[in-house]
């Protein structure tokens, strides 16, 4: 029987963004495989890590893609960024905690891409007047990140209900970032 790897790691992302601490046997039982077939595919959990690393890269890019941040007006390009984002918002938060993957470097150039896609639509914000020049697309790339990882371990925690947790993110980010006029 053929084991379907996208399958497994979408499993394994499943499994570990509940429970970050996953052991190899839970994440095989998980994925309906043996532990013998999964040591077969990644050779430990440094190197399933490191392919939900690669797996994380591609699903931010799909979200990014549908999420087309690089059209119309970017305070709604935020939205929908983070609308987008939100499904996947517990992976999100596995990989942005889960530090081994950028000693490797391995990811460096997915995530490279993924961040000067996001820092170029704050830059497009600050350049039409919307956002505050005074906090940097690097800083407001980052701040993102942490407010859908933070989104989806309180959704995990019960501290706030799913269905709110995208308007959160997008009131408190945008709320931060947007340039009020002078009064």
């Amino acid at each position: 029987m053929a084991v379907d790897r996208e399958h497994v790691l979408r499993e394994a992302a499943a499994l570990l963004t509940r429970k970050a601490t996953a052991s190899m046997d839970e994440i095989a039982r998980a994925a309906g495989i043996s532990r013998a077939t999964l040591h077969r595919h990644f050779a430990g959990r440094d190197a399933l890590v490191e392919a939900l690393g690669v797996f994380g890269i591609e699903l931010v890019e799909e979200r990014l893609e549908a999420a087309r941040i690089d059209e119309g007006n970017p305070v709604d390009a935020v939205r929908r960024l983070i609308a987008e984002a939100m499904p996947v918002s517990g992976f999100l938060a596995f990989l942005y905690g889960e530090n081994q993957l950028y000693e490797s470097g391995a990811m460096d150039e997915g995530w490279e891409r993924i961040d000067q896609q996001v820092s170029a639509l704050f830059r497009r914000g600050q350049e039409q007047g919307l956002f505050r020049i005074d906090l940097s697309p690097g800083w407001l790339t980052e701040a993102l990140y942490a407010l859908i990882a933070a989104s989806a371990w309180t959704v995990q925690d019960g501290r706030v209900a799913q269905k709110d947790a995208p308007y959160m993110v997008v009131e408190l980010l945008l709320g931060g970032m947007m340039r009020r006029s002078e009064q």
